[in-house]
């Protein structure tokens, strides 16, 4: 909740920042789990690659749909109430799917689950480290809580795995409730107090909404967010059932098997935790490059590394090797825009209102999400391959380079309530 209070610390690492981190860890982890449990669910329940597919892509749109709204309420009622509520929707959602048994049934609990990403994802957690960062730290610090989130993705995919190994889907689901309800230990340290300007003060969030939707860089973010939507929700969903059914066979006597991994499903799973390895490195560079650069210019080169890489990956033979290695690529660039992006609505439009200003944005990038997710079952059910849903995935990249282009980042002056 937006305050007048005492000067920011001139510290990066405080226990808001860690806190807020560790929020986004234990989301990010049960997030990024979900396609590990395709097959599993599927080969139990019977269901459709589409139906299990329209699930999270509708988990997607409700996270995208909530997040500006958890952005609103946690500026006017606070944002521990906020992300407390998010942690009640998040368990209630993988508790109620863990006694599912229709494709409807776990489809509408999935708008559960969706409202608790959010509650406990970017549009709040950002918003908190950037209120309580000095100027001179805000983008570093956004990379740092963005790359924790990174981190939940390397640990979720191989957790579930593993414990998939040994339990059923649906226990694994209330593992996975227990692990979200101890975020609520973080909640303590959230407590920020952030002086806010007096033309800040003096603008409405009406005001600011109104005065974003008019302006052409705003909607520019705002188009340019779908795609990587898209291209992180497939990719999310979909890539470890692409290895697991397409890649050639793992070497017995090479690297991999040795480590482990002898099997497709294994490094479909390794490979979501490789690009979050990586990420944790895109995202960090990305919020020290944002003090240094101009956040348009580099979001453009990421996403134009994004529609190389995707292309390469798509025309080359699926063997381990290229697997890792567009893994690595993709991972360096994956949320590398998210703490560029979030720092650009920032320093446009102020801190007060970023949470919410960025949950619309956000909006379009589960918009993105939910259509990525979808095509890709919906494509794969008709032709019986993701290659389509991919190139699909390729144009949306080449579309955001060229609108973050022309994209102004000079302050607009605030308008009065």
């Amino acid at each position: 909740m937006t305050q007048i209070g005492q000067t920011k610390s001139s510290h990066l690492f405080t226990p808001i920042l860690i806190a807020s981190s560790l929020v986004l860890f234990l989301s990010f982890m049960i997030r990024a789990s979900f396609g590990v449990f395709q097959i599993p669910i599927a080969a139990d329940l019977g269901w459709l690659r589409s139906e299990f597919s329209l699930a999270i892509a509708i988990q997607n749109l409700a996270w995208g749909l909530a997040t500006p709204l958890f952005g609103a309420f946690a500026e006017r009622l606070g944002d521990r109430r906020a992300i407390l509520i998010g942690v009640a929707f998040y368990a209630a959602g993988l508790l109620f799917s863990a006694y599912s048994v229709s494709a409807f049934e776990h489809q509408l609990l999935e708008v559960l689950v969706g409202f608790g990403i959010a509650g406990t994802g970017f549009g709040v957690l950002l918003g908190v480290v950037g209120r309580a960062a000095s100027d001179k730290n805000r983008s570093m610090a956004l990379g740092i809580t963005t790359a924790a989130g990174s981190l939940g993705q390397v640990a979720g995919p191989p957790l579930a795995q593993y414990l998939l190994s040994g339990m059923h889907w649906s226990q694994v689901f209330m593992v996975f409730a227990a692990i979200i309800m101890a975020s609520v230990l973080c909640l303590p340290f959230l407590k920020s107090e952030y002086k806010a300007s007096k033309a800040e003060l003096e603008e409405s969030l009406g005001a600011i909404i109104t005065r974003a939707a008019k302006d052409p860089n705003y909607i520019m973010i705002f188009i340019g967010f779908f795609s990587c939507g898209f291209q992180l929700a497939f990719v999310t969903a979909h890539f470890p059932a692409l290895v697991t059914e397409t890649c050639a066979a793992i070497d017995p006597d090479g690297l991999l098997a040795r480590l482990g991994v002898t099997t497709t499903a294994a490094l479909g799973a390794l490979a979501i935790a490789v690009i979050g390895v990586f990420n944790i490195i895109g995202t960090i560079t990305a919020g020290a490059l944002g003090n240094k650069y101009q956040k348009k210019n580099l979001l453009a080169l990421i996403y134009a590394g994004r529609t190389l890489i995707a292309a390469w990956f798509i025309l080359m033979p699926i063997t381990p090797t290229t697997v890792l290695v567009f893994s690595v690529v993709m991972g360096s660039l994956w949320l590398a825009t998210v703490p560029l992006t979030s720092g650009l609505v920032a320093h446009l439009y102020g801190l007060r209102y970023m949470g919410t200003l960025y949950g619309l944005v956000f909006f379009s990038h589960q918009l993105g999400s939910f259509v990525g997710v979808w095509l890709g079952g919906e494509f794969f059910d008709q032709f019986g391959s993701y290659t389509a849903v991919w190139w699909v995935g390729v144009g949306t990249g080449l579309l955001s380079t060229l609108v973050h282009i022309p994209i102004n980042e000079r302050k607009a002056a605030p308008m009065p309530a």
